[in-house]
């Protein structure tokens, strides 16, 4: 009974690690307060040379 179980054990973890790389996650990569600044000022900048543009 105990060879069954480790057997038992053994493919029912493989089988959740298989499952487990097939799912994955939904959530958004996470973006740093620091990126998010730089991201912001560049956004402005093109912003600024758009309206620039615009003008001309």
């Amino acid at each position: 009974m105990n060879r069954k179980k480790k057997i038992n054990a053994a493919l029912k973890s493989a089988q959740k690690r298989a499952n487990a790389k097939l799912h994955t996650s939904n959530k958004p990569r996470y973006v740093s307060k620091a990126e998010r600044a730089l991201l912001a000022e560049k956004e402005a900048a093109d912003q600024a040379t758009d309206e620039q543009q615009l003008t001309e």
